[in-house]
Protein backbone atom coordinates (compact mmCIF):
# COMPACT_ATOMS: atom_id res chain seq x y z
CA UNK A 1 0.00 0.00 0.00
CA UNK A 2 3.04 2.04 0.38
CA UNK A 3 3.05 2.90 -3.39
CA UNK A 4 -0.46 2.96 -4.23
CA UNK A 5 -1.79 5.57 -6.20
CA UNK A 6 -5.26 4.90 -6.52
CA UNK A 7 -7.78 2.37 -4.88
CA UNK A 8 -8.73 -0.39 -7.26
CA UNK A 9 -13.23 -1.16 -7.68
CA UNK A 10 -14.74 -2.85 -5.60
CA UNK A 11 -15.63 -6.41 -3.55
CA UNK A 12 -17.36 -8.67 -5.07
CA UNK A 13 -17.73 -11.32 -2.34
CA UNK A 14 -21.42 -10.71 -2.59
CA UNK A 15 -22.55 -13.70 -0.42
CA UNK A 16 -21.01 -12.41 2.76
CA UNK A 17 -22.19 -9.99 4.85
CA UNK A 18 -21.79 -6.03 3.60
CA UNK A 19 -19.52 -4.82 6.49
CA UNK A 20 -17.47 -7.74 6.17
CA UNK A 21 -17.16 -8.34 2.43
CA UNK A 22 -15.93 -4.40 2.69
CA UNK A 23 -13.12 -5.64 5.09
CA UNK A 24 -11.60 -8.23 3.07
CA UNK A 25 -11.40 -6.31 0.22
CA UNK A 26 -9.99 -3.24 2.17
CA UNK A 27 -7.36 -6.13 3.58
CA UNK A 28 -6.58 -7.55 0.08
CA UNK A 29 -5.49 -3.94 -0.73
CA UNK A 30 -3.14 -2.91 2.38
CA UNK A 31 -5.72 -0.98 4.63
CA UNK A 32 -6.01 -2.79 8.25
CA UNK A 33 -9.71 -2.66 8.90
CA UNK A 34 -12.00 -2.63 12.21
CA UNK A 35 -15.37 -2.67 12.68
CA UNK A 36 -17.31 0.29 14.12
CA UNK A 37 -20.26 0.27 16.35
CA UNK A 38 -23.62 2.38 16.91
CA UNK A 39 -22.03 5.95 16.71
CA UNK A 40 -19.48 5.44 14.37
CA UNK A 41 -17.10 5.00 17.30
CA UNK A 42 -14.71 1.73 17.67
CA UNK A 43 -16.24 -1.56 19.93
CA UNK A 44 -15.37 -1.02 23.51
CA UNK A 45 -12.61 -3.57 25.03
CA UNK A 46 -13.44 -7.12 26.35
CA UNK A 47 -12.95 -7.28 30.28
CA UNK A 48 -9.20 -9.01 30.02
CA UNK A 49 -8.28 -5.02 28.39
CA UNK A 50 -10.85 -2.78 29.74
CA UNK A 51 -9.37 -0.01 31.96
CA UNK A 52 -5.44 -1.18 30.33
CA UNK A 53 -5.50 -3.90 32.53
CA UNK A 54 -3.95 -6.05 29.76
CA UNK A 55 -1.44 -3.32 29.55
CA UNK A 56 -2.19 -2.15 26.21
CA UNK A 57 -0.48 -3.69 22.34
CA UNK A 58 3.35 -3.45 21.79
CA UNK A 59 2.01 -0.78 19.04
CA UNK A 60 0.29 1.55 20.96
CA UNK A 61 1.54 4.83 22.98
CA UNK A 62 2.08 3.35 26.35
CA UNK A 63 3.02 -0.06 25.29
CA UNK A 64 2.44 -3.85 26.33
CA UNK A 65 2.20 -7.14 25.64
CA UNK A 66 -1.60 -7.33 25.18
CA UNK A 67 -2.01 -9.76 22.98
CA UNK A 68 -5.97 -9.81 22.42
CA UNK A 69 -7.51 -11.57 19.53
CA UNK A 70 -11.08 -9.55 20.23
CA UNK A 71 -11.34 -5.88 18.32
CA UNK A 72 -10.34 -4.05 21.47
CA UNK A 73 -8.13 -0.84 22.01
CA UNK A 74 -10.17 0.91 18.82
CA UNK A 75 -7.76 1.84 15.73
CA UNK A 76 -4.81 -0.20 17.34
CA UNK A 77 -7.07 -3.50 16.69
CA UNK A 78 -7.25 -2.79 12.92
CA UNK A 79 -5.23 -5.49 10.56
CA UNK A 80 -5.31 -6.93 7.18
CA UNK A 81 -4.89 -10.97 8.60
CA UNK A 82 -8.45 -11.99 7.78
CA UNK A 83 -7.48 -14.73 10.18
CA UNK A 84 -8.21 -12.17 12.72
CA UNK A 85 -10.76 -10.55 11.67
CA UNK A 86 -13.01 -12.98 10.13
CA UNK A 87 -12.62 -15.46 13.24
CA UNK A 88 -14.98 -15.90 16.58
CA UNK A 89 -13.64 -13.05 18.77
CA UNK A 90 -14.87 -10.60 15.80
CA UNK A 91 -17.66 -12.09 14.99
CA UNK A 92 -20.15 -10.27 17.47
CA UNK A 93 -19.01 -7.34 16.69
CA UNK A 94 -19.64 -7.68 12.69
CA UNK A 95 -23.36 -8.76 13.86
CA UNK A 96 -23.48 -5.31 15.07
CA UNK A 97 -21.42 -2.85 13.12
CA UNK A 98 -23.03 -0.01 11.36
CA UNK A 99 -19.98 1.17 9.63
CA UNK A 100 -15.81 0.06 9.01
CA UNK A 101 -12.86 2.16 9.58
CA UNK A 102 -9.09 1.63 8.57
CA UNK A 103 -5.98 2.34 10.10
CA UNK A 104 -4.57 4.93 7.48
CA UNK A 105 -0.87 5.22 9.11
CA UNK A 106 -0.90 1.07 9.03
CA UNK A 107 -1.12 1.57 5.64
CA UNK A 108 1.31 4.43 4.89
CA UNK A 109 -1.81 6.71 3.94
CA UNK A 110 -1.94 10.46 5.53
CA UNK A 111 -6.26 11.53 5.93
CA UNK A 112 -6.79 15.11 6.06
CA UNK A 113 -10.36 15.11 7.02
CA UNK A 114 -11.71 18.18 6.33
CA UNK A 115 -15.31 18.39 8.19
CA UNK A 116 -17.04 21.78 7.19
CA UNK A 117 -17.55 23.85 3.35
CA UNK A 118 -15.22 25.79 4.97
CA UNK A 119 -12.54 23.31 5.32
CA UNK A 120 -12.68 21.82 1.72
CA UNK A 121 -12.92 25.56 0.72
CA UNK A 122 -9.53 25.81 2.35
CA UNK A 123 -8.34 22.75 0.89
CA UNK A 124 -8.87 22.95 -2.36
CA UNK A 125 -7.14 26.46 -2.37
CA UNK A 126 -4.04 25.40 0.08
CA UNK A 127 -3.59 21.93 -0.65
CA UNK A 128 -1.94 19.88 -3.61
CA UNK A 129 -4.86 17.64 -5.40
CA UNK A 130 -5.04 14.20 -4.71
CA UNK A 131 -7.97 11.11 -3.89
CA UNK A 132 -10.82 12.80 -2.54
CA UNK A 133 -13.44 11.18 -0.37
CA UNK A 134 -17.04 12.54 0.39
CA UNK A 135 -18.15 12.03 3.57
CA UNK A 136 -21.35 13.24 5.62
CA UNK A 137 -20.16 16.14 6.14
CA UNK A 138 -17.17 17.57 4.23
CA UNK A 139 -14.43 15.28 2.45
CA UNK A 140 -11.09 13.11 3.35
CA UNK A 141 -8.07 14.49 1.50
CA UNK A 142 -6.04 10.99 1.26
CA UNK A 143 -2.03 11.56 0.76
CA UNK A 144 0.46 8.68 0.14
CA UNK A 145 3.11 8.83 3.21
CA UNK A 146 2.29 8.55 7.10
CA UNK A 147 2.55 10.92 9.84
CA UNK A 148 1.54 11.98 13.57
CA UNK A 149 -2.61 12.12 13.41
CA UNK A 150 -3.61 15.74 15.11
CA UNK A 151 -6.66 17.07 15.95
CA UNK A 152 -8.56 20.47 15.65
CA UNK A 153 -5.50 22.24 13.60
CA UNK A 154 -7.84 24.63 11.86
CA UNK A 155 -11.50 25.09 11.85
CA UNK A 156 -12.74 21.98 11.07
CA UNK A 157 -9.66 20.00 10.08
CA UNK A 158 -8.04 16.83 11.31
CA UNK A 159 -5.03 14.75 10.78
CA UNK A 160 -5.29 10.67 10.92
CA UNK A 161 -2.72 8.54 10.30
CA UNK A 162 -1.00 7.03 12.62
CA UNK A 163 -2.60 6.01 16.16
CA UNK A 164 -5.84 6.98 14.44
CA UNK A 165 -8.70 5.44 12.48
CA UNK A 166 -10.62 6.84 9.46
CA UNK A 167 -14.60 6.22 9.25
CA UNK A 168 -14.59 4.15 4.86
CA UNK A 169 -16.88 6.28 2.85
CA UNK A 170 -16.18 4.89 -0.51
CA UNK A 171 -13.01 4.91 -3.21
CA UNK A 172 -13.31 8.65 -4.14
CA UNK A 173 -12.30 10.23 -7.09
CA UNK A 174 -8.58 11.17 -8.44
CA UNK A 175 -5.03 10.16 -7.63
CA UNK A 176 -3.34 9.23 -4.47
CA UNK A 177 -0.59 11.60 -4.44
CA UNK A 178 2.70 12.02 -1.99
CA UNK A 179 1.80 13.49 1.53
CA UNK A 180 2.92 17.25 1.34
CA UNK A 181 5.06 19.56 3.44
CA UNK A 182 2.01 22.14 3.69
CA UNK A 183 0.05 19.26 5.57
CA UNK A 184 3.27 18.01 7.85
CA UNK A 185 4.27 21.79 8.65
CA UNK A 186 -0.14 21.66 10.18
CA UNK A 187 0.90 19.36 12.90
CA UNK A 188 4.67 21.24 13.43
CA UNK A 189 2.62 24.58 13.99
CA UNK A 190 0.58 23.04 16.70
CA UNK A 191 3.12 21.53 18.37
CA UNK A 192 4.83 24.61 18.64
CA UNK A 193 2.06 27.01 19.16
CA UNK A 194 0.51 27.08 23.02
CA UNK A 195 -2.68 25.59 22.58
CA UNK A 196 -6.14 28.11 22.79
CA UNK A 197 -7.78 26.31 26.03
CA UNK A 198 -10.57 29.04 26.59
CA UNK A 199 -12.25 27.16 29.28
CA UNK A 200 -9.31 25.24 30.91
CA UNK A 201 -7.17 28.50 31.50
CA UNK A 202 -9.80 30.03 32.97
CA UNK A 203 -10.82 27.45 35.41
CA UNK A 204 -7.67 25.39 35.98
CA UNK A 205 -4.77 27.71 35.33
CA UNK A 206 -2.15 25.09 36.73
CA UNK A 207 -2.33 21.97 36.15
CA UNK A 208 -2.99 19.28 38.86
CA UNK A 209 -0.47 16.57 39.67
CA UNK A 210 -0.74 13.93 41.60
CA UNK A 211 1.53 12.47 44.32
CA UNK A 212 2.23 11.25 47.63
CA UNK A 213 1.87 14.46 49.99
CA UNK A 214 -1.80 14.92 48.91
CA UNK A 215 -2.67 10.69 49.67
CA UNK A 216 -1.54 10.24 53.33
CA UNK A 217 -3.75 7.38 53.21
CA UNK A 218 -3.98 5.99 50.37
CA UNK A 219 -2.91 1.58 50.63
CA UNK A 220 -1.08 1.57 47.21
CA UNK A 221 2.28 2.88 46.60
CA UNK A 222 3.19 6.43 44.15
CA UNK A 223 4.65 3.75 41.51
CA UNK A 224 1.16 1.70 41.44
CA UNK A 225 -0.90 5.07 41.40
CA UNK A 226 1.45 6.87 38.86
CA UNK A 227 1.46 4.25 36.24
CA UNK A 228 -2.60 3.58 36.47
CA UNK A 229 -3.09 7.07 36.33
CA UNK A 230 -0.42 7.60 33.34
CA UNK A 231 -2.43 4.56 31.28
CA UNK A 232 -5.67 6.52 31.98
CA UNK A 233 -4.70 9.60 30.47
CA UNK A 234 -2.85 8.11 28.24
CA UNK A 235 -6.37 6.31 26.92
CA UNK A 236 -8.17 9.56 26.90
CA UNK A 237 -5.76 11.44 25.08
CA UNK A 238 -5.82 9.09 22.00
CA UNK A 239 -9.36 9.88 21.58
CA UNK A 240 -8.76 12.57 18.86
CA UNK A 241 -11.45 11.74 16.96
CA UNK A 242 -14.43 10.74 19.18
CA UNK A 243 -15.47 8.92 22.19
CA UNK A 244 -12.94 10.98 24.68
CA UNK A 245 -15.77 11.80 27.07
CA UNK A 246 -16.86 7.74 27.30
CA UNK A 247 -13.20 7.02 28.12
CA UNK A 248 -13.02 10.00 30.36
CA UNK A 249 -15.58 8.08 32.24
CA UNK A 250 -14.45 4.74 32.18
CA UNK A 251 -11.07 5.69 33.32
CA UNK A 252 -12.40 7.88 36.86
CA UNK A 253 -14.68 4.83 37.43
CA UNK A 254 -11.33 2.23 36.89
CA UNK A 255 -9.15 4.54 39.19
CA UNK A 256 -11.78 5.01 41.93
CA UNK A 257 -12.25 1.61 42.21
CA UNK A 258 -8.34 0.85 42.80
CA UNK A 259 -9.23 2.85 46.08
CA UNK A 260 -12.32 1.49 47.45
CA UNK A 261 -10.41 -0.64 50.42
CA UNK A 262 -8.53 2.72 51.42
CA UNK A 263 -8.79 4.11 54.68
CA UNK A 264 -7.99 7.64 52.68
CA UNK A 265 -7.24 10.63 52.23
CA UNK A 266 -6.02 9.44 48.64
CA UNK A 267 -5.71 12.49 46.54
CA UNK A 268 -8.86 11.38 44.58
CA UNK A 269 -9.77 15.30 43.53
CA UNK A 270 -6.20 15.97 41.99
CA UNK A 271 -7.01 12.99 39.98
CA UNK A 272 -10.90 14.15 38.82
CA UNK A 273 -9.05 17.30 37.50
CA UNK A 274 -6.04 15.24 35.88
CA UNK A 275 -8.41 13.46 33.54
CA UNK A 276 -10.66 16.86 33.21
CA UNK A 277 -7.75 18.44 31.83
CA UNK A 278 -7.06 15.46 29.45
CA UNK A 279 -9.94 15.19 27.93
CA UNK A 280 -10.11 19.37 27.36
CA UNK A 281 -7.08 19.02 25.89
CA UNK A 282 -8.35 16.37 23.31
CA UNK A 283 -11.39 18.80 22.03
CA UNK A 284 -14.26 17.55 25.17
CA UNK A 285 -16.05 20.81 26.26
CA UNK A 286 -15.15 21.24 29.89
CA UNK A 287 -18.40 20.79 31.85
CA UNK A 288 -18.87 17.70 29.22
CA UNK A 289 -15.66 16.20 30.90
CA UNK A 290 -16.37 17.22 34.31
CA UNK A 291 -19.62 15.48 34.37
CA UNK A 292 -18.08 12.59 32.51
CA UNK A 293 -15.70 11.91 35.62
CA UNK A 294 -17.91 13.16 38.38
CA UNK A 295 -20.26 10.17 36.99
CA UNK A 296 -17.28 7.43 36.65
CA UNK A 297 -16.27 8.58 40.83
CA UNK A 298 -19.75 8.56 41.24
CA UNK A 299 -20.67 5.07 40.44
CA UNK A 300 -17.95 3.34 42.60
CA UNK A 301 -18.62 3.62 46.08
CA UNK A 302 -15.25 5.32 47.44
CA UNK A 303 -14.52 5.79 50.93
CA UNK A 304 -11.24 7.59 50.40
CA UNK A 305 -11.35 11.06 49.07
Amino acid sequence: MTHTTDFPRGPGRLALPPNLQTALWLAEIGLPVVPLRKGKLPFGNCPACAGSACGDRPHMKSAGPCQCPAPCHGWAAATVNPDVFTGPAWATAWRQAVAIAYHPGGAGLTVVDLDNADAVAWARQELPATKTVATTRGEHWIYRGAMQSANKLRPGVDIKSRMSYARWYGIGTGTITALPDVVRALVVREETTRPLREEVDSSSPGRAAWDRSVATGCRHTETFVQTGLARGLAKVAACREQGAGSTAYGVARFLANQHTACPGPCGLETIRRQIIDEAVDVGVPEAYAARAVANGFNAVAVRAS
